[in-house]
């Protein structure tokens, strides 16, 4: 029996709430990378928006393991989760829905999320992340993992330059913060306020970061994809973390890194916006 075009009955998509209007503000990476697939693929669905304080009790709650353990073996319990209703599914990573997706309904939507390509690219961080990174665990589109795996690392490592304002919701900012601070174990939240010349030594290390990413755009220069005018989750991958740095660096700053490497990166955020719809 072939694979069905597309879902019949729409699925359910978990993802962070952030300050109103939630649409706008919006900015974890992993929701985003598999909000990007979900409309790649067409597929109908609707979101709930959970409150940062609640993510581990509504994710244990819906009985979906957490796909992360922070360094003292504890779990790190984080969204996205998306619920399939016409197979019974839950799957509470960002990678396993994109490979789920494709699986179940590849023939719906804008093409393959997974083509073959190249995608190497290698980042190693000179120290402990503060947030774990998702699990390499063996699948058929490896090369898409490793690439996952080092774009998070990458952009993990220069979080510094956007955690201080991130859009935390009034009504949960507080509890908000202090898990951030308890984490992080520092004293409070203005020492996540990176300034002055630090700032500008990471801001550095972000672009250098990119460009060297951004040689990978280079290959195929008819558009603004890594194979030209064909988009894939490699694409998503890194515009997810794109979103998120949309909404918390400074206006100027995000003009100023769109702009970087003859403006690679802004035209895959612009390329990417016909999947960027919030539903």
């Amino acid at each position: 029996m072939s694979a069905p075009s597309k879902p019949s009955e729409a699925m359910i998509f978990y993802d962070i709430a952030m300050r109103p209007p939630i649409a706008s503000t919006c900015c974890s990476p992993n929701p985003w990378k598999s909000r990007l697939a979900l409309n790649f693929k067409n597929i109908a669905y609707s979101t709930t928006w959970v409150p940062l304080p609640n993510v581990a009790e509504v994710r244990c709650a819906l009985g979906v393991d957490a796909c992360r353990k922070f360094s003292d073996g504890t779990n790190f319990y984080t969204l996205p989760i998306l619920i399939d209703p016409n197979t019974d599914s839950k799957i509470g990573d960002s990678f396993d829905i994109a490979v789920y997706l494709e699986a179940k309904y590849p023939n719906s939507g804008s093409g393959n999320l997974f083509p073959p390509q190249n995608l190497d690219f290698v980042f190693n961080p000179d120290s402990a992340l503060l947030v774990p990174l998702s699990e390499q665990r063996e699948s058929e589109h490896d090369e898409y993992a490793r690439f996952n795996t080092y774009v998070d690392a990458a952009f993990t490592a220069h979080t510094s330059l956007m955690a201080y304002i991130l859009p935390f919701d009034p009504a949960t900012a507080e509890a908000s913060k202090a898990e951030f601070i308890r984490r992080a174990g520092v004293k409070s939240w203005d020492d996540f306020e990176v300034k002055g010349e630090k700032r500008e030594e990471i801001k550095e290390s972000f672009r250098l970061m990119l460009g060297d990413l951004g040689k990978l755009f280079l290959r195929d220069t008819s558009g603004p994809f890594l194979l030209g005018e064909q988009a894939s989750y490699a694409d998503l991958i890194v515009g997810g973390w794109l979103r998120m740095m949309r909404v918390t660096l400074p206006e100027n700053e995000w003009e100023e890194a769109r702009g970087w490497h003859g403006g690679i990166f802004g035209r895959l955020y612009d390329g990417l916006k016909k999947y960027a719809e919030v539903k």
